[in-house]
């Protein structure tokens, strides 16, 4: 009866998927974003440079705030509903410089932000194996519990 067993556990691992340890979701959207390169007259990148950003509404307090990356981009997404100037600033030990970027209120339905989407996150064969790995599993563990019982051996003679 466990010979079975065995030889369907042979015939199933000719079979073998690759194996995954965690599951993934990618989520996107399309948005009208602004990207910004800061860098030094030398055409240096700005590595790391603080930026902040101000709204046409407030040009006291940040927006937002974050740093240029390794080739000196800093990307982020204004809220188009706040038209006007947007005040950019980038410094980094000493050096900086302010610019400011107009939003109109001319905003195309094409270029509106869209709703996040996602595609399925595990595809039909995936489900398929994972359910036969589960029911596998469960069968295991009952012929596990199942096999026979062990008794202790009294050691009164």
């Amino acid at each position: 009866m466990k010979y079975w067993l065995f030889l369907l556990t042979i015939a199933l691992s000719g079979f073998a998927l690759p194996a995954f340890s965690h599951g993934t979701d990618l989520k996107y959207r399309l948005v009208e974003a602004m990207q910004i390169q800061a860098a030094y007259d030398s055409g240096e990148p700005m590595k790391n440079a603080r930026v902040t950003v101000y709204s046409p509404q407030d040009s006291e307090t940040p927006w937002l705030t974050g740093n240029t990356d390794e080739n000196g981009y800093f990307l982020f997404v204004p809220d188009r509903s706040l038209v006007g100037n947007w005040d950019i600033k980038v410094r980094q030990s000493g050096h900086g410089k302010i610019t400011t970027i107009p939003i109109s209120d001319r905003i195309e339905s094409v270029n509106t932000p869209q709703q996040w989407s996602s595609q399925g996150v595990y595809s039909p064969l995936q489900k398929a194996v994972m359910a036969i790995m589960g029911v596998w599993g469960f069968i295991g563990t009952a012929l596990y519990f199942s096999g026979k019982k062990r008794t202790k051996t009294n050691a009164r003679t």
